[in-house]
């Protein structure tokens, strides 16, 4: 009589390779992630993962590479609901003239379930297994983001002025903590302290944001040197550059999460770079609204940790990190003139576990590992487009796209399987969106 002294899984993938992310940056060939309920518990050769286990979910992927789950470190995901609405116009009468009158008229907790549901469901087929936000209504993200099985960190916004959610500083913050403290158990949901920019948030605020980001140990999500305008509006108003400004308030620090530095001279470099701040690279959002081109490379050789984020499909049209992998790998290339600069790996980590870091969700996701959350995205390197492949690294930054996501895992959940949204209606969440561009495209 055999005695059957196989462990038990929940699922088993096998790929032909599989990227880690991890320190060492492994690229594993024929080997399989073992998974049990929501954590990797092993990884093992393909030769030898059925001699030990046994799983009820078993996947073969022949020519598919597997990634750490891709994070989008900066969006405003509700705003799904203005892609097209306003092209072709710098940020500043992108936002005064189109965007914040819109949302004026428009933004309620409804428009940002809504919002928040088709975005999430572009992202699961685009390869994004987790988010960090900023935007009105959080509970209504959270919501969404808790329905589709989406791990997000979503921000406590903060402004200066009144909008449909809240009308000064301290009733954004009052909302934002009932928000926290509705949500702080829910295992997919984290939380950061979002003070829109400088130029929308005065001094007593960021005062207020500090104190209660230090009592509290959370992270601040700031969009911060987007635009020439915001810098020399801050030396018009204060005398000093933006960075100088929160430095001074003592918000710069490795707790601060910076979208875009487009612009940085070399003050506010060092400024950065000795508060070790995580930078968020937004190529798509910054190249559309006009705004330049980070010097990212400025950035690497100061140890900067650096991550991806899309910014809105408002102000990109596309929630698409794998986009952003491949920009932020030409583009370095191109302004330096240094083709060696951010290989392949060093993109992908942008998009995975420098991610992670920028939220503290390190030791959770953002690398394949044992004991870390299986948040997964397995691409299939067998399309005609991707042929030859030399390097599956190569092939996935500059060949691939997110078209190429064949299946997603989240927290050991499969969200998406050969191509397909599981347990979601494509037709209703569509036809939500279409009514929502009938009501806006009207104003």
């Amino acid at each position: 009589m055999s005695v059957n002294n196989k462990k038990n899984a929940s699922t088993i993938i096998s790929a032909s390779w599989i990227f880690t992310s991890n320190s060492k940056n492994e690229l594993l060939s024929d080997y399989s992630i073992v998974i049990k309920n929501d954590k990797i518990i092993d990884l093992i050769s393909q030769d030898e993962v059925f001699e030990k286990y046994e799983a009820n979910e078993v996947y073969q992927l022949t020519d598919h590479i597997i990634t750490p789950g891709l994070i989008n470190a900066h969006s405003h995901v509700a705003m799904s609901l203005f892609k097209g609405f306003a092209d072709d116009l710098p940020l500043q009468d992108w936002l005064n003239n189109y965007i914040w009158p819109a949302e004026k008229k428009f933004v309620n907790s409804q428009f940002v379930k809504e919002g928040s549901i088709l975005a999430l469901s572009e992202m699961i087929k685009s390869g994004v297994t987790t988010f960090n936000d900023m935007y009105f209504f959080p509970n209504a993200t959270a919501e969404a983001s808790k329905e589709l099985g989406v791990r997000s960190n979503i921000g406590l916004v903060v402004l200066d002025f009144p909008t449909n959610y809240a009308s000064d500083p301290e009733d954004y913050l009052v909302k934002g903590f009932d928000f926290r403290d509705k949500w702080r158990n829910e295992d997919l949901i984290s939380t950061s302290i979002a003070p829109h920019a400088p130029y929308s948030v005065s001094d007593k605020a960021f005062n207020l944001i500090n104190t209660y980001s230090e009592e509290l140990d959370l992270n601040i999500h700031i969009h911060l040197h987007e635009t020439i305008w915001e810098i020399e509006d801050s030396i018009e108003k204060y005398g000093i550059t933006p960075i100088q400004r929160l430095n001074n308030l003592g918000i710069i620090g490795p707790s601060l999460i910076a979208a875009h530095c487009v612009h940085l001279n070399e003050q506010d470099l060092s400024i950065l770079a000795s508060n070790k701040v995580n930078i968020v690279h937004n190529p798509s959002s910054n190249m559309k609204l006009g705004s330049g081109i980070a010097d990212v490379a400025r950035m690497i050789g100061q140890n900067l940790n650096i991550s991806l984020g899309t910014d809105s499909s408002a102000s990109n049209n596309r929630l698409d990190i794998m986009e952003e992998m491949r920009l932020a790998a030409l583009l370095i290339k191109g302004t330096t003139k240094s083709p060696e600069l951010l290989p392949a790996f060093q993109a992908i980590n942008m998009a995975t576990i420098n991610g992670a870091k920028a939220l503290g969700l390190d030791s959770l996701i953002g690398s394949i590992e044992k004991n870390k959350k299986a948040d997964l995205i397995a691409i299939d390197l067998n399309s005609i487009l991707s042929q030859p492949s030399y390097n599956p690294l190569s092939t996935l930054v500059y060949s691939s796209s997110r078209s190429d996501v064949n299946y997603v895992w989240i927290n050991g959940d499969i969200k998406l399987k050969a191509k397909v949204l599981v347990n979601l209606d494509e037709e209703k969440i569509t036809q939500i969106s279409k009514s929502w561009q009938t009501k806006i495209k009207q104003i």
